[in-house]
């Protein structure tokens, strides 16, 4: 019995001796960090993560602006390529068809990847898709209104290809088949529209890495209470991209399409004209040049930040806790085997007694 009761005295300390190191063992840790590499640790942190939501925002601004100034042009494009509306339509809804296609990919794997640089190269196939809307302005001849009449009938179709200069649109109308068949229809119905097509198809796949990797991005790495704020203002910024898009649109609206291919001395036409076409390809190379600068910011980017203090601090707290209960789990198994090693000691002390 005087055994036994060593036995079970000697593991009793032991098991408390060991509860008061566990739990004096994170604040001897957290103790020996100095308050000098905290404190840059966190200037580093913050000053990052403003870097970062400063670009984000620009990018968000950026994307907006096109997309708004794509809507703005929409009746300017359907006028010059001499296309239906329903196919104005197709090419609207590219965007989404392109954003589409590669969400899902991108969103999985890059996560694992640079998201930094991954937004960036979103930004250079968005300005490259921008540019690529602008450019039948420069493959195309030159805006002929002389072609389409300077009043408007509901019979009338507007295509260039049923009225000549100095005729009447009931002589158009009486044109031969044989005349349109002719080439007439290849001139007016232009196929350089798919040009504009593929241009906001690539849009959308350019533009399709920002939000999801970039607000995870800032989730990750703000602090866990300005994560909110950092993406109101995201979200504010995008908002007004549009207003500065729809009034790029306006401006360019008032340009004719040809300048600076052509005197203006030489036009009559005034905006006020049916057949006026604005320069609906200008704000296209203005917002591919503010995509191609939103993105450079991200090329310079790290693909981790520090993690906030705060952040740290919970997760060392968790692992602390994990660590003391495996312990703790450890520590009862060799109790319990000691116990039973006891009770055999005991048992084999009254099987063979002295």
């Amino acid at each position: 019995m005087q055994a036994e009761d060593t036995i079970m005295e000697i593991s009793s300390k032991e098991n408390t001796h060991f509860f008061s190191n566990s739990t004096v063992l994170p604040m001897d840790r957290s103790s020996f960090k100095s308050e000098s590499s905290s404190s840059k640790e966190k200037q580093s942190c913050c000053g990052g993560i403003k870097i970062f939501l400063g670009a984000l925002s620009f990018v968000y601004f950026a994307k907006a602006l096109s997309g708004s100034y794509l809507k703005s042009t929409i009746t300017q494009i359907e006028r010059r390529f001499d296309i239906p509306s329903s196919l104005v339509g197709v090419i609207d809804g590219s965007f989404e068809i392109g954003n589409l296609l590669i969400i899902i990919l991108v969103s999985y794997f890059g996560a694992k990847l640079h998201r930094p640089r991954i937004i960036g190269a979103g930004c250079l196939i968005m300005s490259a898709g921008t540019f690529l809307i602008a450019m039948p302005q420069f493959f195309m001849g030159r805006y002929r209104y002389e072609r389409f009449p300077s009043t408007i009938n509901s019979t009338v179709s507007l295509s260039p290809c049923l009225q000549d200069k100095g005729q009447t649109p009931l002589s158009a109308l009486e044109k031969s088949q044989a005349k349109i068949n002719a080439g007439c229809e290849k001139e007016a119905g232009s196929s350089m529209w798919i040009y504009v097509l593929l241009g906001n198809l690539l849009r959308g796949i350019g533009e399709t890495p920002i939000q999801p990797l970039g607000i995870a991005y800032l989730d990750d790495y703000a602090v866990e209470e300005n994560a909110a704020l950092y993406i109101g203002c995201v979200q504010t910024v995008a908002i007004i991209g549009p207003i500065f898009g729809f009034l790029l649109g306006s401006l360019c609206a008032k340009l004719y399409v040809d300048i600076g291919f052509v005197d203006l001395d030489s036009v009559a036409l005034s905006p006020k004209d049916v057949r006026w076409v604005g320069a609906w390809w200008l704000g296209y190379l203005i917002a591919g040049v503010i995509s191609i600068l939103a993105g450079i910011p991200f090329w310079f980017l790290p693909k981790h930040l520090p993690k906030p203090q705060s952040r740290k601090d919970s997760s060392t707290s968790s692992e602390h806790s994990k660590f003391i209960i495996e312990e703790n789990k450890d520590q009862g198994t060799s109790s319990w085997q000691q116990a039973k090693l006891a009770e055999m000691a005991k048992g084999k002390s009254l099987e063979f007694p002295s």
